[in-house]
């Protein structure tokens, strides 16, 4: 009887798991709390990182969208970027052995004369998210940004930033907070004024390369709004259109194209509703090695822009630009500029 009923269990055993896969014999019994063809936690990363190769390049789901000022950034870095017309630049980066930055500028303007300096002093302590920035200028103006970023919420940036002019005694502060996810780009900035804040605020939604974006500026003492913008764009990884409507009366918009590793172009078109004047205008950058740059811009007034940078050794930057007025050439008038930049 003992055979019998064991022959009974043995049979009535069913080849099949209870998930409806085939039991495979295996030397070790699986646990009883799991079946034996559940998906382990390597099994799950292996599929994880299936989907990550699988997924169509240039596309990142997880990256949040710019914030409103900076959509179509890209196309402004090649029209601004590598010029200084009308003056003389210079200016010192170094950081010290505690973790300070240091950043010192100063320019002289080649029309007037007058020279302007400025000093930058940043601080991090990343650990806490904090950040501390002190700037001071030749017109006597103090400023400190304290920051704290990714601390109270990921993705939260909350920063207090004051202005002091001691010769006036005028101040005055801002509180500035952003936060930014997957899809969504949120920012709202309050002025610290007794009379009546304003108040700034801006939303940027991405999906899939496409960015819609709205800004606008409340005066509470006036109780209107004072700033009513719209934006909408395309980004891939070597293409960008921008489009923008400015209080329902300036429009413009920017194409960007990165051609190759070498070339990129830029397109800027803009106009004021009620007037007939358009202006639109071409640039395009050039490195020619991993030292040498070119740059090059003109519009429809024929202003036409020219710069060469020129890195002399590392840490070491010349900068060299002209700007030639093509409707007056031989009336004279035109602009050169010369930076000189330093990084240690």
């Amino acid at each position: 009887m003992r055979r019998k009923a064991g022959a009974l269990r043995v049979r009535s055993a069913s080849p099949l798991c209870a998930c409806g896969a085939l039991r495979m014999p295996t030397s070790a019994p699986a646990p009883p709390s799991r079946c034996a063809c559940a998906p382990s936690s390597a099994s799950a990363s292996a599929r994880r990182a299936f989907r990550s190769a699988v997924r169509p390049a240039g596309r990142d789901p997880m990256a949040a969208p710019p914030s409103y000022s900076d959509l179509g950034k890209a196309a402004r870095d090649v029209f601004n970027k590598g010029y200084g017309f009308g003056m003389v630049k210079l200016e010192l980066k170094t950081k010290s052995s505690s973790g300070v930055e240091f950043t010192a500028g100063g320019s002289s303007s080649t029309d007037t004369g007058k020279a302007l300096g400025n000093l930058e002093t940043k601080y991090k302590i990343k650990d806490y998210g904090l950040t501390f920035i002190q700037k001071w200028n030749t017109d006597n103006t103090l400023g400190t940004e304290v920051s704290i970023e990714d601390q109270l919420a990921e993705g939260l940036k909350v920063a207090f930033d004051t202005i002091f002019v001691p010769n006036t005694g005028k101040k005055s502060g801002k509180l500035k907070t952003s936060y930014k996810r997957e899809y969504v780009n949120l920012g709202c900035n309050i002025d610290i004024d007794l009379s009546g804040p304003t108040i700034y605020g801006w939303a940027v939604l991405g999906y899939e390369g496409w960015l819609a974006g709205y800004q606008m500026a409340f005066d509470t003492a006036k109780s209107k709004l004072s700033q009513n913008n719209f934006a909408l764009g395309y980004k891939a990884g070597d293409f960008q259109l921008h489009t923008n409507v400015n209080d329902g009366t300036e429009f413009g918009g920017s194409i960007y194209q990165k051609v190759n590793d070498k070339v990129e172009t830029s397109v800027n078109l803009a106009w004021t509703a009620g007037s007939n004047n358009t202006r639109f205008g071409i640039a395009a950058k050039y490195q020619m090695d991993e030292k040498t740059s070119i740059v090059a811009k003109v519009n429809n007034a024929s202003l036409i822009g020219i710069g060469y940078t020129l890195a002399l050794r590392p840490g070491v930057k010349l900068t060299l630009s002209g700007l030639i007025d093509g409707k007056n050439f031989s009336a004279g008038g035109h602009k050169v500029g010369l930076g000189f930049e330093l990084e240690a």
